[in-house]
Parts: C-alpha cells; sequence; structure tokens
C-alpha cells in the first residue's frame, strides 16, 4: 500500500492520480521486463541518477546500460511504499520524493520530476539512494573517500 501525500495546484486540476500511475507503472515495467514501456515513461531529455556517484545518465545512456537487465524475466523490483508529489501552480511539473523497497537493499529514496506532455505525465527526472541515518554517516563518507581513493 503506498501512502501518499499531495499538494498543490488549484482545485480542480489535481493529476495526482495520473503522476502516481505513471511512477507506478515505470516500476511495474521494471519488475516485468518490459523495457518499452519503461524507457516510454520517461522524458525524451530524461537523466536517470542512480545510487553510485558515476551513474548519471541521459535516457539514451540508461537504455544502453540498462539493456542486458530487462534480457531477464525481472530488470529490477523496486516496491513503492509512501510518496508525496507537489504540483506546480500551472499543473504542469510535478516532482516527487518516494520510499521504495527492493529485497536486497532494503528502503531506498527515489525523487524526482515528471512534466505533462501530450502524451500524458513522463519522468524527467528520476534520482534513486540510499538514505543513510545521520548516526553513521561520519563512517559512511570514510568509506566512501576509501572507495573513491582507490578507483
Amino acid at each position: 500500500m503506498i501512502l501518499a501525500a499531495c499538494t498543490g495546484t488549484p482545485a480542480g486540476r489535481l493529476p495526482f492520480h495520473a503522476i502516481s500511475e505513471t511512477l507506478d507503472g515505470f516500476h511495474k515495467a521494471a519488475a516485468d521486463a518490459d523495457e518499452e514501456t519503461y524507457f516510454s515513461l520517461l522524458s525524451d531529455d530524461a537523466v536517470f541518477l542512480g545510487t553510485d556517484a558515476s551513474e548519471r545518465w541521459t535516457k539514451g545512456e540508461f537504455r544502453r546500460w540498462a539493456e542486458p537487465y530487462f534480457q531477464r524475466d525481472s530488470a529490477w523490483k523496486y516496491e513503492p511504499r509512501q510518496r508525496s508529489i507537489s504540483i506546480n501552480a500551472d499543473g504542469d511539473t510535478a516532482w516527487f520524493d518516494e520510499t521504495v523497497h527492493n529485497e536486497k537493499y532494503g528502503d531506498l529514496r527515489g525523487t524526482g520530476v515528471l512534466i505533462r506532455t501530450p502524451d500524458g505525465w513522463k519522468i524527467a527526472q528520476y534520482n534513486l539512494t540510499f538514505p543513510i541515518p545521520n548516526e553513521i554517516a561520519g563512517q559512511v563518507v570514510e568509506m566512501i573517500r576509501r572507495v573513491e581513493e582507490s578507483r
């Protein structure tokens, strides 16, 4: 079950359901290894930011990188657990944050921007991160420094 909080546009122009359907469809397409649907939900100029600092891909770069994963039964599975959506006053741009669960990695945070197009809502940016508890942030930063120095 997804818990959602929505803020934004004037009454009567609240496309939160359509935005959630786009994001849910994005996750479902990856889980089903449906490459065509997955990438059709990204805008032509979309950027995907993965969990590694080196992972900043345009739509085309991301598709080339992900192609082998979509040859499997499931590319990857992230189950949405919580989502907040905000929409600008003209109703054509939305931003969101969501908690998604992955069997291997646990809870992650997805954030991003969607734009309204003639073909519906499209994801213009998606950013997937590992939320790090403040109590261990210093240790994690030190581990990252060691990895970066060894590259």
